[in-house]
């Protein structure tokens, strides 16, 4: 297979903005047990506090991480880089 003597430039990409979000954990519940929650319910995830969270970029795993505290927000500092599913 030859090699492409001109690589695309992908320059013009480097500014598109993509969702990113740090998945903590997930469950199911069914719609009465959504109907029920309020004020001062907790809702059980399937992680323990401990574990790292998944950075999520356009609905994709893309790392994991654990939660630090930036100035007055939270952050997600990179432990480990995902490998995509084949």
């Amino acid at each position: 297979m030859p090699s492409d003597p001109d690589p695309p430039d992908l320059t013009l990409l480097m500014n598109v903005s993509l969702q990113v979000s740090a998945r903590l954990g997930m469950c199911t519940l069914t719609i009465g047990e959504i109907l029920a929650l309020g004020a001062g319910s907790v809702i059980e995830l399937d992680r323990a506090a401990n574990e790292p969270v998944d950075v999520v970029v356009n609905g994709r795993a893309l790392a994991r991480g654990e939660i630090v505290a930036v100035d007055e927000r939270f952050g997600v500092r990179i432990t480990e880089l995902v490998t995509p599913a084949a």
